[in-house]
């Protein structure tokens, strides 16, 4: 019972430490290919050398973070290559993923997709009017529970998961883009009422081509 406990514990603070590295990664505090240093960030954001070793693990799993036996740990790199690359990978992982969900879905399936778009549109016109660190971090949050609903059908956690891990990937090129105010929220609006639309007809190649669309536009790549 103490050692679960202990383990408990531990689980908490890596994954607290995780969540807030994960934020500032994606926000640009810590940057593309910065060294990381475990007594830098343990005086940055606390935990013991232990807690710390295994967050960067963790992060690492996520491709997050780089680990090289040489060089202990740095943030991924964010060339123009990786950018296509997740965004090939992420496409064809979530188109299958949707069609899948097609398959599978229900009508409550449904009710969450569009409960999810409600709540994305709550939070790009949130953003629209005051993109702080606050708005965006909800922002964010928000595109990835739209993205999570669209294909929580297709009932294959590892699909799931690896659409997560890329998504999370995709996260400091989407917020660099609203940073930079280079997002066109008017078409993002109208294609993402055509991709619910599409959901609900149920014209699978329609969904398919527009999120497609979607996460080509969000990461500037054509693959």
């Amino acid at each position: 019972m103490i050692f679960r406990r202990q383990s408990e514990e531990d689980d908490t603070i890596v994954s607290m430490l995780a969540s807030a590295l994960r934020r500032d990664i994606s926000f640009g505090a810590l940057l593309p290919d910065q060294k990381l240093k475990i007594a830098e960030l343990r005086a940055r954001y606390g935990g013991s050398n232990h807690s710390m070793r295994e967050t960067l693990r963790l992060l690492s799993a996520e491709g997050l973070v780089e680990s090289t036996s040489q060089r202990g740990f740095r943030v991924m790199s964010a060339s123009a290559e990786d950018v296509r690359d997740i965004a090939l990978v992420r496409i064809e992982i979530e188109k299958l993923a949707l069609a899948l969900a097609f398959k599978n879905g229900d009508v409550a399936w449904e009710g969450r997709v569009i409960a999810a778009h409600h709540a994305l549109q709550k939070a790009e016109e949130a953003v629209r009017q005051s993109a702080d660190d606050l708005s965006a971090l909800e922002w964010d949050e928000a595109c990835r529970a739209f993205s999570a609903a669209l294909i929580e059908r297709c009932d294959s956690p590892r699909l799931i998961d690896l659409q997560l891990k890329l998504f999370n990937q995709s996260s400091r090129f989407r917020l660099a883009q609203l940073r930079e105010g280079q997002l066109d929220f008017a078409s993002r609006k109208v294609r993402q009422q055509a991709l619910l639309d599409a959901v609900l007809e149920r014209d699978e190649v329609a969904a398919r081509a527009l999120l497609q669309e979607e996460i080509q536009t969000e990461l500037r790549a054509e693959t």
